[in-house]
């Protein structure tokens, strides 16, 4: 891989994933993050995240995505 389609590959994935954080923090993925299951803790000034759930969600999600992928290479 030539250094300029692999920088076009990384500003492509930085781009996508502005748009996948803004999608998630005000759009219809608002609840992405805040699953049952995803331990919260806030105590005073601390506090503490374990996404459980969610990261859970986006390994099959991604698995399945992969799987399809592969089969169509």
């Amino acid at each position: 891989m030539d250094p300029r389609s692999l920088g076009i590959l990384v500003a492509a994935l930085g781009i996508a994933l502005v748009v996948i954080g803004g999608l998630i923090s005000l759009g219809p993925f608002s609840w992405f993050g805040r699953l049952p299951g995803d331990i919260r803790i806030e105590t005073g000034s601390t506090r503490i995240y374990i996404p459980v759930t969610t990261m859970l969600l986006l390994s099959v999600v991604l698995s399945l995505l992969g799987a399809i992928f592969r089969r169509f290479q």
